[in-house]
């Protein structure tokens, strides 16, 4: 069965490698890659206010990568962050601050939800301060519970999310590919990711159908499920716990033997 390796570029490699190695027929089709967001004189006024917060969200690594970029923009360092508690959406995320000697909390499971579950953001007094390190239009949901209970967001938008240029190309490419497979999985980790997938299927509405969908977490989950629901669509879907190799591997396996 042919899996789609959706992951940005600079991510996909690990997962690809893995499940080749598995006897897994692999393409890669990356649907977002990210840009960073020119300085402005709306970050440089929330870098100013970062000191005063509780705590930090880091969404991704490329969130770590430009949030670092920006302080040293700022001309803060480190030091002036010592006291804040970090919270990083996943293990990736984790690993890339402890490049800076950054310790962070990891919730497990690896979406908002997951998140708004750790204690440190049960507890947080409504007077306190939350800064998110993110990119355009991710985890609006989780600011919003947030924002809901008294809480102030510091609300760093530090890159955008883009469809790559290359990615209708490789479908073209592989269009006669696809055609071919009476079923195959595709990851989906995102809903910018999922909304990037839909406007390039709009003319392979048969081959969109024949998908099925791996899905981080429940949200996202339930919106391919509504849209399933609302344009009549024939693909399937599973959850996903988290975006671990292993994870991925089962859920392809077990696709498998019911097909």
């Amino acid at each position: 069965m042919l899996f789609l390796n959706t992951r940005p570029a600079d991510r996909a490699i690990p997962l690809t490698e893995f499940l080749q190695a598995q006897d897994i027929e692999v393409l890669d089709l990356p649907l977002l890659e990210l840009a960073p967001m020119p300085w402005s004189d709306h970050l440089a006024h929330l870098y100013a206010a970062l000191p005063s917060a509780h705590v930090v969200v880091a969404v991704s690594p490329s969130a770590v990568q430009y949030g670092m970029q920006g302080l040293a923009q700022a001309g803060l360092s480190l030091e002036h962050l010592s006291h804040l508690t970090w919270i990083a959406v996943g293990e990736a995320t984790a690993k890339a601050l402890l490049q800076y000697g950054i310790h962070s909390q990891v919730p497990e499971v690896e979406t908002s939800e997951g998140m708004l579950n750790l204690p440190v953001l049960q507890q947080l007094p409504e007077s306190s301060s939350v800064a998110f390190w993110r990119g355009e239009g991710g985890r609006q949901f989780m600011m919003d519970s947030l924002q809901a209970k008294g809480v102030k967001l510091l609300n760093f938008i530090l890159y955008q999310r883009q469809c790559p240029e290359q990615a209708p190309k490789i479908i073209e490419k592989n269009i006669s590919r696809l055609q071919l497979q009476q079923r195959y999985c595709m990851l989906v980790s995102s809903e910018a990711s999922w909304l990037n997938w839909r406007k390039l299927m709009a003319e392979h509405i048969d081959l969109l159908n024949r998908a099925h969908f791996l899905v981080l977490g429940e949200r996202l989950c339930q919106l391919l499920a509504q849209d399933r629901l609302r344009h009549h669509f024939t693909f399937s879907i599973s959850q996903l716990p988290d975006l671990r190799k292993e994870s991925i591997l089962e859920h392809i396996a077990l696709v498998q033997g019911n097909s």
